[in-house]
């Protein structure tokens, strides 16, 4: 669980979610990971999105040294769906997946049960708030960012970028990895105050904060 160590608020929402599917914090399962905050945006786009990027890659390098073979990195603002709350949810693992996406969070569920779509090489899929990987996709991944690293922004080859299009651009470049998405979704981003995108004005203010929680409560009904 990746979490910016002064987002206090976003740490105990990320609890209480974690509490819905009986974890909690202390658990063996779970690890709080401080998610990386940078002085300059150096190549990318922002702050944040460097941020972002080097905190899912330094999850990926501690995996690779502690030999996890399968792992699942949530962010803190994410949110179960009621799907992910069913009995379906038990079928996640029985699929020889090497890479999940919990899906974009804003589909409506149908039916009984999660079912795994395909994800084609060429499929881009956004947010970051639910990666499953397994397998040595984790440790090619490790490599595959920090390549990125070394190249300008907009290189050809893929050069510093956001951590959802870097994951895209890993699976074009391997069309082999079996990459699946939740149907329906199984997490959704929750509405919450970004780090990555550096919001003014009005949005920046804590009754647009208010409203962003509001706005979470409807959308669970």
């Amino acid at each position: 669980m990746i979490n910016l160590p002064e987002r206090t608020d976003r740490r105990c929402e990320i609890e209480v979610e974690l509490g819905r599917i009986g974890l909690g914090p202390d658990d063996p399962l779970v690890q709080v990971f401080p998610a990386v905050r940078p002085a300059e945006r150096g190549e990318f786009e922002s702050i944040g999105a460097r941020g972002c990027f080097l905190s899912h890659l330094e999850v990926l390098r501690d995996a690779v040294a502690k030999g996890y073979r399968s792992i699942l990195i949530l962010e803190d603002d994410v949110d179960w769906t009621s799907a992910a709350l069913s009995e379906g949810a038990g079928e996640l693992l029985a699929s020889d997946w090497a890479f999940l996406h919990g899906g974009p969070g804003n589909d409506a569920v149908a039916g009984k049960g999660i079912g795994l779509a395909r994800l084609v090489p060429g499929q881009d899929v956004r947010l970051t708030h639910f990666i499953g990987l397994r397998g040595e996709i984790i440790a090619r991944l490790v490599a595959y960012l920090q390549a990125m690293l070394t190249r300008p922004a907009g290189s050809p080859e893929g050069g510093p970028m956001h951590v959802d299009g870097a994951y895209s651009w890993f699976r074009r470049a391997h069309p082999e990895v079996d990459a699946r998405v939740c149907v329906p979704s199984v997490a959704r981003q929750r509405s919450s105050r970004s780090d990555i995108f550096q919001h003014r004005g009005w949005r920046a203010s804590r009754p647009a904060d208010w409203a962003r929680r509001l706005l979470r409560r409807v959308q669970a009904l």
